[in-house]
């Protein structure tokens, strides 16, 4: 039966710099928690990327294991969290849906020896395929729904909730779990970021800053349960997306067709977490998207990537993740105190009450938009 009501956002999980679970990203935003590092404490001092800043998951032990890649085990990591906290059973967890969401999939362990770990030859060519975090999660737990994985670059996560989200709306399970996943410090994926010169040397992340040129990048992974219950959770009201058909590296500077993307809602959203990855191109694009959107009255923005880095595709639902953590508490999350704010925005350095709808959005590189509008209880 096609449901047009909100989804309850029942469980969550996570995993970055900032914790291997929700509570600890949720505290580290409040305290204002900063995680990034040199990439040469990672990858050693004679990496060409040595200088360069990075955030990645501190306990390397959860990321390792003979049978699973690393990027399938941070999937797990993150679906076994959302799972309990939804409380799901197995006969729930039978019929569920499962997206998964990644860009660069399992690249880490595959362009490059996973150091300490000595896998199983059995499993070498599932360890290469981008959808075997599906894979595992639906053997680990006993998903036999929908399955799909989504690649759609920095949006993946995003759009893993979206489509998530339609599963269920739909009528094709009566319920679904959203997992995105990104390793994107790898030395070979870390060249061709440089060789695109968009790699920031900078330890603080300010997307906004004049002459801003690069993101951070970051490990992490993340997971979303859902279903059409009630309770006292967080909502999902709205999931949409389209394409700029411009540029298969950026966006356009006026923000393209990002403002189309809010004209279906209802209400507009009072606060919006952009995506906001600190390359230049974003910087220009993101203020005239969102002036073209509120030309008047203007939402509050929540930056989320200052804390985080750029998770890549698993960025979407990471910051999703943590905006819903903060939204079960009625509140928003403060932005890192310093950071420049766009002409006639506000970067509230504390946590706001939340009075109306969030917007979080996401953006791939060819111009791939994605919007997802979220509520407090």
């Amino acid at each position: 039966m096609a449901i047009d009501l909100p989804l309850s956002i029942t469980g969550l999980g996570a995993l970055s710099a900032l914790g291997a679970d929700v509570s600890s990203h949720h505290q580290a935003v409040l305290v204002r928690h900063v995680p990034f590092q040199r990439l040469g404490k990672l990858l050693g001092a004679d990496s060409p990327h040595a200088m360069r800043p990075a955030a990645w998951i501190d306990n390397r032990a959860l990321l390792t294991h003979r049978k699973w890649s690393p990027a399938t085990m941070a999937a797990l990591h993150v679906a076994r969290q959302a799972i309990t906290d939804a409380g799901w059973t197995a006969d729930e967890l039978h019929d569920a849906a499962l997206v998964v969401g990644t860009s660069r999939g399992n690249a880490a362990g595959w362009l490059g020896a996973w150091p300490g770990r000595r896998s199983f030859k059995l499993m070498a060519a599932s360890n290469t395929i981008h959808s075997e975090p599906a894979s595992a999660i639906s053997i680990e737990f006993g998903i036999t729904g929908p399955n799909h994985v989504l690649a759609s670059g920095c949006a993946a996560g995003l759009d893993a909730i979206g489509i998530a989200m339609m599963l269920v709306r739909c009528g094709a399970a009566p319920r679904a779990l959203a997992v995105a996943v990104d390793l994107p410090l790898v030395p070979l994926l870390l060249d061709n970021y440089a060789a695109s010169g968009i790699l920031s040397e900078s330890l603080i992340a300010d997307p906004y800053r004049p002459g801003t040129s690069g993101f951070i990048p970051a490990e992490g992974a993340a997971a979303m349960a859902m279903d059409a219950g009630g309770g006292n959770h967080p909502r999902l009201l709205h999931y949409g997306c389209n394409s700029d058909a411009c540029d298969p590296v950026g966006i356009p500077k006026d923000g393209g067709r990002t403002p189309d993307l809010f004209r279906t809602l209802s209400d507009r959203p009072l606060a919006v977490c952009p995506h906001a990855t600190g390359t230049a191109v974003q910087a220009a694009a993101d203020p005239a998207a969102l002036a073209r959107v509120f030309p008047d009255s203007r939402p509050t923005l929540h930056l989320l990537k200052p804390f985080l880095g750029h998770t890549i595709g698993a960025s979407g639902m990471l910051e999703s993740v943590v905006l819903a953590a903060f939204l079960k508490t009625g509140r928003l999350p403060p932005n890192l105190q310093g950071l420049h704010a766009p002409p006639g925005f506000d970067l509230p350095d504390h946590p706001l009450a939340s009075a109306g709808p969030v917007a979080k959005l996401s953006h791939g590189m060819g111009g791939h938009n994605a919007l997802l509008v979220l509520t407090a209880p």
